[in-house]
């Protein structure tokens, strides 16, 4: 996001030539203490990691991350200028515990399946040129997008392919990608996160469905426990009418309904 940020990601030094698993160095930095480029880039942020967090609340096996340093080589040289993808998920992993950013040669050598870049004007041509490369041909992440908070039309998205290189991803009907990793769609949402009223990159089910934050989830699931409980009143209150017509017609024949 910031003006300094030529790559975000350190780079990878090529005489490393094996991956045998070793102690994080002590000069790992995890924090820049740069704020992001907005405060929409960070709701941007934060509601796609939210999203799929809520989704898979049931599951162990992934991590999302986002702003954070991605490290992929212990012999590279820091600068403290590098931040990571403003969002990424890691697939078929241990996910029962947080990390203060991603060490690949820690994770078995694991890269992220899935990045979103956030851009701003400072950072849309490294996001579309440089990082591509670099998702591409050494990270070898199969999904990857942009999008600017601010330019609803600014959704872009590739896949790899058995080549190994990035294709153009295409719009279906509603205007979103297809993100075959995660088996979700990726595309515009206008409304209200965190008291921004804003067009939001959201995440869709196979079926259309907005993927929901937990407070929409909670939301829903509420206003489901209302409807029940009205349609609960209502039946009880239709049995009861039933069960009164039954006693007048049975005291028109001269029973009492209460002895019988």
């Amino acid at each position: 996001m910031a003006a300094l940020e030529q790559t975000q990601i350190a780079v990878l030094d090529p005489e490393v030539t094996d991956w045998e698993p070793t102690p994080p160095p002590t000069d790992l930095i995890f924090d820049d203490g740069e704020p992001l480029e907005t405060n929409r880039h960070r709701t941007a942020m934060n509601t796609l990691i939210r999203s799929l967090q809520q989704a898979w609340s049931d599951r162990q096996d992934y991590f999302t991350g986002g702003n954070m340093f991605v490290y992929f080589s212990d012999k590279q040289v820091f600068n403290k200028d590098f931040r990571g993808p403003d969002f990424f998920a890691v697939l078929d992993i241990d996910g029962s515990y947080t990390r203060e950013g991603w060490v690949v040669w820690l994770e078995n050598g694991r890269y992220p399946n899935v990045i979103v870049e956030l851009m701003s004007s400072s950072t849309a041509k490294i996001d579309r040129t440089v990082k591509k490369d670099l998702y591409e041909r050494t990270f070898r992440t199969p999904d990857y997008f942009v999008f600017s908070p601010f330019n609803p039309k600014s959704l872009q998205g590739w896949h790899l392919d058995s080549n190994q290189k990035y294709q153009s991803l295409q719009f279906n009907a509603n205007g979103w990608l297809w993100c075959e990793s995660l088996g979700f769609w990726l595309g515009t949402w206008e409304g209200v996160v965190d008291r921004d009223h804003a067009i939001w990159l959201r995440f869709f089910d196979r079926d259309g469905n907005l993927v929901l934050l937990p407070e929409e989830a909670a939301q829903l699931n509420a206003e489901q426990a209302q409807i029940q409980a009205e349609q609960a009143q209502i039946q009880a209150e239709q049995e009861h009418q039933r069960a009164e017509r039954l006693a007048a017609r049975l005291r028109l024949l001269g029973e009492d309904p209460d002895t019988l």
